[in-house]
């Protein structure tokens, strides 16, 4: 039974993306992939679909717009190989004697036999081209999945990136607010001081002669 709840940590994330990205990539459904991740962490299906839909899936926008693509041109290539196989085995095979190991595999014109060599050198190319496909799948994989660990470090570093610009904006308020204490403060020294000085000035009164008499304090 599937009761896991605890949080989820970058590499559960980022292997639900794994999962999903190949899942579409290879033709199949994001329920599988949800069910897959959900027996690789044991937890339930529901609760991987919510973390895709809720968290996951709005970082990955690019990269699911590439394995749709790729899995249109892989169904594309499917769709056209089964046309080609049935196109050479539709022309009569006869063997002749200057059959030659380097016999193209084209659609053959009209009136032209096509002999075994041909055959088998068709069935080597489709060969080739499976090993070459699955060695360009494995690459591609390969950089897929580098991709989405460096999207992972980019979310998490305009993360780290948020926090510092938030902090630094905290440290300038409280050094402006500072600035204005201090301002105020030395504004209220002058006064005093000014109030200091006009204290201990000097005060004269006139007398009845007209003179300047200084009052003592």
């Amino acid at each position: 039974m599937k009761i896991r709840q605890d949080a989820w940590s970058s590499e559960d994330d980022l292997l639900l993306a794994e999962t999903v990205l190949r899942h579409i990539r290879e033709g199949g459904t994001q329920l599988q992939a949800f069910d897959e991740v959900g027996d690789e962490l044991n937890r339930t299906s529901a609760a991987c679909g919510f973390r895709w839909n809720a968290v996951v899936r709005n970082q990955y926008n690019e990269a699911i717009k590439l394995a749709k693509k790729q899995r249109k041109d892989m169904k594309r290539r499917l769709s056209n190989r089964p046309t080609t196989i049935h196109t050479k085995m539709q022309t009569p095979i006869q063997t002749t004697s200057d059959a030659t190991a380097d016999a193209s595999i084209e659609r053959p014109t009209q009136g032209q036999s096509i002999n075994l060599g041909d055959v088998l050198n068709f069935i080597q190319s489709l060969a080739t081209n499976e090993g070459s496909s699955l060695q360009l799948k494995k690459e591609n994989e390969k950089l897929m999945k580098e991709n989405l660990q460096l999207m992972t470090e980019k979310k998490e570093l305009e993360t780290k990136l948020s926090k510092v610009e938030n902090d630094y904006k905290v440290v300038e308020e409280d050094y402006q607010s500072l600035i204005q204490i201090m301002n105020r403060a030395r504004r209220m020294a002058l006064l005093q001081d000014e109030e200091e000085e006009i204290q201990s000035a000097p005060k004269f009164k006139m007398d009845k002669n007209g003179n300047l008499e200084k009052i003592a304090k």
